[in-house]
């Protein structure tokens, strides 16, 4: 069994994925609008009723699947508020090198929020913690 992370993006999945292939190197491995559910009657959340009002819109993103090195992560316009909300959790990277991290550290700061700068801990010779542009908060770890 394996735990895998689901991103609610509200909106802004396909703007993300994009950011994680260029920040990260992610591999986008599967991508589905509502437009193209086969079951479009399958309950709330997964049709849409081609208005331009709040919830799920045809161009949206219904389910997405990436990868990051070798971890799946998967993504979701959801019901299209506008407003993802990621609390309560933080997704971590470890990256085998300084150099690697800060790279990576970087990428992801762009248009985010350090929440602590890249440095030296009693646990690592790289660690660093950051809000991206998205408000999905990620921990960046070389490992001793």
């Amino acid at each position: 069994m394996k735990v895998e992370p689901y991103l609610f993006f509200e909106g802004r999945c396909e703007e993300a994925l994009e950011f994680y292939r260029t920040a990260l190197g992610a591999e986008v491995t599967m991508l589905m609008r509502y437009k193209d559910n086969p079951e479009p009657a399958a309950g709330a959340g997964c049709s849409v009723d081609g208005s331009s009002g709040p919830g799920p819109q045809p161009e949206m993103v219904m389910h997405a699947s990436f990868n990051v090195g070798d971890t799946q992560v998967m993504a979701s316009d959801g019901m299209g508020s506008g407003k993802p909300s990621f609390q309560g959790i933080s997704l971590s990277l470890a990256p085998e090198t300084e150099t690697e991290a800060k790279r990576l550290f970087d990428a992801l700061a762009t248009g985010g929020q350090v929440q602590m700068p890249l440095g030296k801990t009693f646990f690592s010779p790289a660690f660093g913690m950051v809000a991206d542009r998205f408000g999905v908060s990620w921990m960046v770890v070389v490992p001793q």
